[in-house]
Order: C-alpha cells, then structure tokens, then sequence
C-alpha cells in the first residue's frame, strides 16, 4: 500500500515530491492537537460553578465530564479510519469546524442535559479531528523533521492537560462578559476560526492510495468493550452501584475478546480490521502504548482529585485551584524543550529518569498534603510540582513518539488513531477509578486522608511505568 498525497502548488516541496507540512502547518495541527485535550481538563474546576448554576446532581455533573471522554474514546480509530478513507485534511476541517459549533452549543447550553448533550457532541467531534493530526504528521514528515514534531505533539499533549485546568479556573474566575462558566467552551470558538482560516492554506491533503472500507463489526464491537468498561466505572458510584453496572463490568471481558476474535480473523483473511492485530508486532508499538495506560490514568485522576481537595476542601477558588499547578505547567514545557537533545543522547533511558522524577515530585505533593492540610496551596504543592512536571515531560512525549516510530505510513491513520484511543481511553479510566476511589474514601476518612490515600495509590501505578520504561526499546527510529 502506498501513500498519496496531494496538496496546492504552494505547499509542494518539490516537483514530484510529495507535499512537506511547513512550520505553519504543523502550528496549527498542533493547536487542534491542544484542543480535545484542554477541554478534557478544563471542566474539573468550573464543576462546582456548573452544578450550582444549572441545579446539576453530582451524577450529571460526572456525565458532563464521562460524556466528553467516552464518545471521543469510543470513535477515535473510526476517525483515524476515516481520514485514510476520505482524506485527512477533509476530516480535519470538518472536524475543527464542528468542535468549533458542539463548543458553542456548549456555551449556550440552557440546561444539565443539554450540556451533557453537546458535551457527548464535542468528544464524537474531537474524534473526528485529532488523528488526522498525527496522521498528517506521519504522512507529510520524515527523519529530524517528524522527529521534532512528534516531539513537539508529546510536549503539546502534556501541556495542554495541565494548561487546561489552569485556564479554566481563569476564565470562570474571570466572568468575562457574565458569562461565567460557559466562558471555558465559548474561548473555543474563535481559537477554531482561526484554525480552520489556517488549515485551509497550510495543512496538505493526504490519504492512502488504496484505503479499506469501514471494518463495521469492528467498530460495533471496540465501541462496546470501550463503553461496558467506562460507562459504569464513570456512573456507578454515584448512581449508588445498580445492577446494570455489574452487569456491564462482567459483559466487558467477553465483548473484548470478540472484538479481538472479529480483528484476527479480518486481518487473517488480508482484509485491514478497525484494529489490525498484527500491527502489535511492532514493539515500539506495543510496548509504548502498554506504558501510556499507567501514565495516563494516574494523569488524568491526579488532576481530578486535586481540583476537587483544593476547591472543596482547602477552600480556594478556581484561580487559586488551577494556578496551584502553574509549576507543574511551567516546568514540563521548560525540560519538554530538552527532551529531544537528551533522548538524541541517552535514547530511551530519558523515560525511567522521568518516572523517578514524577515519584519524588508525587511523594513530596503527598507529604505536603499531610503535613499542610488545609492550607494546602500554590506554595505548598509547589517543589512536588516542579518536579513531577520534570518527571513527566521526560516520558510522554518521548513515548508518543516511540509508539509511532516505525508504524508505516499507509497505516499512519489506524496507528494514529490506536494511540490516542488508548491515551483517552485511560484518561477517562484515571477519572473514573482514581476519582471514584476518592470520592468514594472522604465519608468515612475525611478530605485530608482520603487524598492522601489516593495519591499513594497513584504512587503506585507510576513506579510501575517506570518497571514498564525499563522494558522500551534503547533507541528511536
């Protein structure tokens, strides 16, 4: 299968040569890249706002954030598909356009279910968009070049997650116009219209030569292993536990290994599955993505509990709740910077040192938990934060970019979409298991221990990437 790219005169190298992503290009497929993910972390402050302004139950509050990370788990690799299919430029566009109108309908939204709704929208839209970003990335760039952007994607991933909750504290403190809350979708709308003004003269077309048809029963299948895992996980503590969700958490085993037994035989049979199996084979690819769980879900749950424990229970306010991890922010994009030129030098061994880092930095936030309580603040947290900021920009984005080092590039829109999916679908399993074991410890522990609790936990899942980080290929293609 070959690659066929087509693009305007402007943006082609060369006669002949396919067309190479410019340095604009790859700016605004990297603002795409931050958009799906700051708007997964940009609600985790402006939670008690929503709630109180639209009379929101707890149980529609964790939908308002479920909502958002299960529909774009659930539809990543049909997206990735997609754009090999049709173009990926065509998707990008279309999906940029529509996260620009679900974060709109977002803002306006009247109530709870409407916002639940459109938040449902907005993650089937960022599904849409996003893996066109790496896809394009692997399509239009070979050698240093698509190593510094794939370097440049990791640091963006890592950055944008933290950057969100900051941001969103910001702007509902801020209350521009009155708008309050909705101010964290509406900020959206113009950052997508300058997208799509871009994309449109910088972003070159790509797609496969000879693209496969929709893998249907694949799709059917991964979707429901994805939502009988998360959709119970997500609701069924606040829901108080019922039956159905038992139920899910036993049918999630057997509806996985038939949708592993549907991609097997389809990929057996020389036809290319939703998943291809045989694209595990690539231990870059699947070592990577194994490391990407742990991290992940530690990831995403950390900032959801502390959100929580600094608004509720030290008492701050979204500002003061989201710039509490400015360091963390500041000093990952600042080693994110040195990633390359250490991973150039020591390869891989940069991943192990950063989990190390982020355990450190986690156990001085957790001693300063226990010790400060409640005066728990930007001070406080600040040495454990700058060093688990340090930690973690020496692992995500150096393993983003593993994990697609040596996937081909007529398969650049399937791997794409195979990494992200596991990216979120972890994200949202941080949430929903980390966020659920501390709400579920505060009754009976009280804020304090349970967050302390939590964040030993947590302690643990990131000593086992760094056991998984010893397992990396040394170097990378």
């Amino acid at each position: 299968m070959t690659e066929t790219i087509t693009s305007r005169p402007v943006r082609t190298a060369a006669p002949g040569a396919p067309a190479a992503l410019g340095g604009l290009g790859l700016f605004t497929v990297l603002l795409a890249a931050a958009l799906p993910l700051v708007d997964f972390f940009i609600v985790n402050v402006a939670l008690p706002t929503i709630g109180t302004d639209l009379s929101a139950s707890e149980a529609v509050l964790e939908l308002v954030v479920a909502g958002y990370g299960v529909a774009y788990a659930v539809l990543l690799v049909l997206g990735g598909r997609l754009g090999d299919l049709f173009g990926r430029r065509r998707l990008f566009l279309g999906g940029m356009a529509a996260f620009g109108l679900t974060s709109l309908a977002c803002g306006l939204a009247p109530d709870a279910w409407s916002l639940v709704a459109a938040r449902v929208a907005q993650g089937a839209s960022a599904a849409a968009m996003l893996p066109q970003v790496l896809a394009t990335i692997q399509a239009t760039t070979t050698g240093p070049r698509r190593a510094k952007a794939m370097g440049l994607y990791g640091a963006t991933a890592g950055l944008s997650m933290v950057a969100g909750q900051i941001l969103g504290g910001v702007l509902v403190a801020a209350d521009i116009a009155g708008t309050g809350w909705r101010s964290v979708f509406l900020v959206n709308v113009p950052v997508v219209l300058a997208g799509l003004f871009l994309a449109v003269r910088a972003v070159p077309e790509t797609r496969s030569a000879r693209p496969e048809p929709v893998d249907v029963p694949g799709t059917f299948l991964l979707a429901a292993s994805i939502l009988t895992l998360l959709v119970p996980l997500t609701e069924g503590r606040a829901a108080g536990w019922p039956l159905w969700t038992w139920l899910s958490l036993a049918a999630f085993p057997f509806v996985a290994a038939a949708f592993y037994a549907v991609e097997r035989r389809a990929d057996r049979a020389g036809r290319t599955p939703l998943v291809p199996p045989s694209l595990f084979a690539i231990v870059s690819l699947r070592r990577g993505l194994l490391l990407i769980v742990p991290f992940s879900i530690g990831f995403s749950g950390f900032m959801f509990v502390i959100a929580v424990a600094l608004q509720q229970g030290a008492g701050l306010g979204p500002v003061a709740a989201g710039l509490a991890l400015a360091p963390l922010a500041v000093v990952f994009f600042l080693f994110s910077l040195a990633g390359p030129r250490l991973v150039a030098r020591y390869g891989t061994r940069v991943v192990p040192t950063g989990a190390a880092l982020q355990g450190v930095g986690l156990a001085l936030m957790t001693l300063a938990a226990w010790r400060s309580w409640p005066d728990l603040g930007l001070v406080e947290l600040l040495p454990g934060a700058a060093v688990a900021g340090a930690g973690q920009a020496l692992q995500l984005p150096v393993v983003l970019r593993l994990v697609l080092s040596e996937v081909p590039a007529e398969r650049a829109g399937v791997g794409s979409g195979v990494m992200v999916t596991t990216q979120q679908s972890s994200l949202a399993l941080g949430v929903a298991t980390l966020g659920t074991l501390f709400l579920s410890l505060i009754p009976g522990m009280g804020m304090r221990d349970a967050l302390v609790t939590t964040l030993l936990v947590q302690l643990a899942g990131v000593a086992l990437t760094g056991l998984l980080s010893l397992r990396l290929p040394r170097t990378i293609v």
